[in-house]
């Protein structure tokens, strides 16, 4: 994703976390008058993202000999020499240093100004105005995660949990509110981690609650990835008292297996996801799923494999996220024994087979019904399940009611009700 500072520009990969902290960048960068520089705002989840991100980089010397590149994220909070080293790349900012006004400002020379995220305790609200040409805004609640999942390299990256203040969202979204975002998500690396660092310990729920009482102008509500064991009480009440949380919960699924649920060090099994979902359907019976799955996870073998593709029908989910397992340097995954590479790919190919004709059904399901419809741009939008509906009339911004006329191309056909 591309977008521009004036003559500037950022180019993100990775999370939604980092399209928010993108926006953060995007206002200290004009603030301080930066022209004419790129940003590179990195992720490290897989080997790919980060040969995505150095051929972004080497792209954005060849189309901008005389910019600036500054490059930041994951990937260059964990190892910045080796960005530094490329001859294309002028600075290297850590994901603590991006976020501060003075890392863009004239004085800011350093080549590498990184510093070690794990002693970074606390996490301040950004407020930013809005997310450039978007109605739906992603406002970060967390940062860093506590746990250690065995194959996974972001702690490394974004340091230990810890939280913004309840006080401080709420004012983050009453501004992106005023400023017409029709919809925001609440974002973070372990949300379902959120409070337990604050006073009081005031969990996601509760922040979800608070949001929705004291900004009443805030349409809609949508939570980014949950930890199947870690959402509380208070989320399960919000999802059956209140209509402006959205009924879709994305699940930080991993595997449908639970021996190599185990092996990945995750805190749920296959019993804890089936009971979620349960619960979550009977109270909110319209309730879809998503899920993040990993294809290939070392020792995976055949059987374990077809147990995750089962899953994607038995817990019913409809949206997912697929990524074929990549090894990360200093995890223990990494000195398992692997799956072969092909391996992993075919399976993966496979997972996303299942899941698209999984959305086909959800989709086809949808046929007849009545969606309200947020309008990204003219002729689109997104229900409220986060399905994607082709439509005439409203204004981006607008929440339109529709009737679900047919499905084509993957989008459903909605013809509005007013």
């Amino acid at each position: 994703m591309t977008t521009a500072i004036e003559d500037s520009e950022i180019i993100t990969f990775g999370c939604r976390l980092n399209a928010f902290e993108s926006e953060v960048m995007r206002g200290h960068a004009r603030a301080a008058g930066l022209d004419g520089a790129v940003i590179v705002n990195t992720c490290a989840v897989t080997a790919e993202a980060e040969r995505q991100a150095r051929q972004a980089i080497r792209r954005a010397r060849r189309e901008r000999p005389g910019a600036q590149i500054i490059v930041t994220g994951c990937a260059a909070q964990i190892d910045p020499e080796a960005y530094a080293a490329m001859a294309e790349v002028d600075r290297v900012l850590g994901n603590e240093e991006k976020l501060k006004p003075e890392s863009f400002g004239p004085a800011a020379q350093e080549r590498i100004a990184v510093d070690d995220i794990m002693t970074v305790e606390q996490t301040a609200g950004h407020l930013i105005e809005g997310f450039e040409g978007r109605t739906r805004a992603f406002v970060q609640v967390q940062q860093g995660c506590d746990h250690r999942c065995t194959f996974c390299v972001i702690p490394y990256g974004r340091g230990n949990s810890r939280s913004v203040p309840v006080g401080e969202v709420v004012r983050q979204v009453a501004r992106l509110v005023d400023n017409g975002v029709a919809e925001v998500v609440l974002s973070g690396v372990d949300i379902t981690g959120y409070g337990r660092d604050l006073p009081g310990r005031p969990g996601l729920g509760q922040l979800a609650r608070r949001l929705l009482a004291l900004v009443p102008g805030l349409q809609r509500l949508r939570l980014s990835s949950v930890d199947p064991v870690e959402l509380d009480d208070e989320v399960f009440r919000l999802l059956a008292e209140e209509e402006r949380l959205m009924p879709h919960l994305h699940l930080s699924l991993q595997s449908g297996d639970d021996m190599i649920l185990k092996r990945m060090k995750r805190r749920h099994l296959m019993a804890d996801a089936r009971r979620l979902c349960a619960r979550a359907r009977a109270l909110r019976p319209d309730v879809v799923f998503g899920a993040d799955l990993i294809a290939g996870f070392p020792t995976e073998t055949g059987a374990m494999f077809e147990n995750t593709l089962a899953a994607v029908e038995n817990l019913g989910l409809a949206y997912l996220h697929v990524f074929p397992y990549s090894p990360r340097p200093g995890t223990p995954a990494a000195r398992m024994p692997q799956v072969p590479g092909p391996e992993r790919k075919a399976r993966a190919a496979r997972l996303r087979a299942v899941g698209e004709g999984a959305l086909a059904k959800f989709l086809q399901g949808r046929i007849g019904t009545t969606a309200r419809v947020l309008v990204e741009k003219p002729g689109f939008g997104r229900s409220e399940h986060y399905a994607p509906v082709a439509l005439t009339g409203g204004a981006p911004g607008q929440i339109v009611e529709a009737r679900i006329a047919g499905l084509a191309d993957g989008r459903l056909i909605g013809e509005s009700l007013r």
